[in-house]
């Protein structure tokens, strides 16, 4: 028989619950029952309403690109393979100068584990001052030709809209796959395996996914 492997896989999904933290300007998540076990239904089914950028997700590039490739089309080798879990010390923004001396090599698939992880963040109320990606960054990513860059907050760019939405026309237009809303807390840095699978939204911007980590 084959030897079962000492290395465990550890979500680093966000659990998706009713009245959930989101993205100001997103829809509330909304769940309610819909049918409920009893005289004449057989099954629980619930309703569930949000938006495709809830949780952890992965922004597709029609997210911040008119015409951008849609979640249904990206490369699942984007989000599988091998991950570097980088540490960022910056207590503002994640910038090039920290990053250049990292270690980044071209088609690597890095995560950024920040500030914004000494807490559970997403239990607490909407934080504007989160660790974010800085242009230059996101600009030294994209030359290096990354396959994915993970964050451990809502967005990798800040909550000012003319960066936010820079970054993600950086990172998206140079072909970069976006995986938001990590849950780092109990992760250290170092190399892992991940498997990370987006919800197969038809034509859809974003979605939200289940992210695994194996050291």
């Amino acid at each position: 028989m084959p030897k079962k492997s000492k290395q465990q896989w550890i979500d680093i999904s966000v659990p998706i619950g009713h009245g959930m933290l989101a993205w100001p300007s997103d829809p509330p998540v909304e769940i309610s029952p819909f049918k409920v076990i009893g005289k004449d239904k057989h099954s629980n089914v619930a309703l569930l309403k949000m938006g495709t950028h809830t949780g952890t997700h992965i922004d597709a590039p029609r997210h911040s690109l008119i015409g951008g490739q849609t979640i249904d089309e990206l490369d699942p080798d984007l989000m599988i393979g091998p991950v570097e879990v980088i540490e960022i010390n910056d207590p503002v923004a994640i910038r090039a100068k920290e990053l250049q001396g990292k270690g980044i090599k071209k088609g690597q698939r890095v995560i950024f584990k920040t500030r914004n992880s000494l807490t559970q963040w997403w239990k607490k109320d909407f934080q504007n001052n989160f660790i974010y990606l800085a242009l230059d960054a996101a600009e030294f990513l994209a030359k290096r030709q990354v396959k994915l860059v993970g964050i451990d907050y809502l967005s990798v760019g800040g909550y000012k809209q003319e960066n936010g939405l820079a970054v993600h026309k950086i990172l998206l237009g140079a072909g970069v796959c976006i995986t938001e809303g990590l849950a780092l807390n109990k992760i250290k840095k170092g190399s892992y395996e991940m498997v990370c699978l987006p919800i197969k939204i038809f034509q859809g911007d974003g979605a939200p996914a289940r992210v695994l980590l194996r050291a």
